[in-house]
């Protein structure tokens, strides 16, 4: 089964490591919209196990995807299954009533606006996006797909660029688990406004 060895990084200077891609020669292929709707499973909790069930739409086109447990602290890394099914219109709405009939529901939907790009960097071609997430604000994420002999080799090789993009500290959470914070905390602050009200 192959691994998504991946890094994600907060943009705070977006021109700039447009800047930094661009002298790398890195290669635009595509910009679309993509809305991802994660599922919470009937009977365990994929918070405590570190799983994830996602189904994107970009356009007509729907995926489900299967991410699971990271393996290491410091990256994204994780086994990941994904199968794009028939495009269409309302394949992604029927796709989301066939997992609710199965006792699946959910959790919250991600709308971002992503940038694939290609960049040649150790004799490899690394995937970089550059997301817009809708309510969260801009990342970058690096990632290379590897045999499970290989995990260890290309996440040094993400790592490497990403210091050569003097990108720092490395977001491990999900776009779903940063919304969902970001979600509880609004709400507490609506629970109790004089907590807040003079902030």
């Amino acid at each position: 089964m192959p691994y998504e060895v991946e890094l994600k990084y907060t943009v705070s200077d977006a021109a700039g490591l447009r800047r930094e891609l661009q002298a790398l020669e890195a290669r635009s292929v595509s910009t679309h919209d993509e809305v991802d709707a994660y599922l919470a499973h009937p009977a365990r909790s994929f918070a405590e196990t570190d799983e994830a069930l996602r189904v994107r739409r970009i356009g007509e086109r729907t995926w489900m995807t299967y991410k699971g447990p990271k393996i290491d602290q410091t990256t994204k890394t994780r086994a990941e299954i994904e199968i794009e099914l028939a495009a269409g219109g309302g394949t992604g709405q029927r796709t989301m009533e066939f997992w609710s009939r199965l006792g699946f529901r959910p959790v919250r939907e991600v709308h971002k606006r992503r940038e694939l790009l290609e960049l040649p960097w150790q004799g490899r071609t690394v995937h970089v996006s550059l997301d817009h997430v809708a309510g969260i604000g801009d990342f970058i994420e690096l990632e290379l797909s590897a045999e499970p002999a290989e995990v260890e080799e290309f996440r040094q090789s993400l790592l490497s660029l990403a210091a050569r993009l003097s990108l720092s500290r490395s977001e491990r959470r999900s776009y779903l688990e940063l919304l969902l914070q970001k979600d509880a905390t609004q709400a507490d602050h609506r629970a109790n406004p004089e907590e807040w009200s003079e902030l």
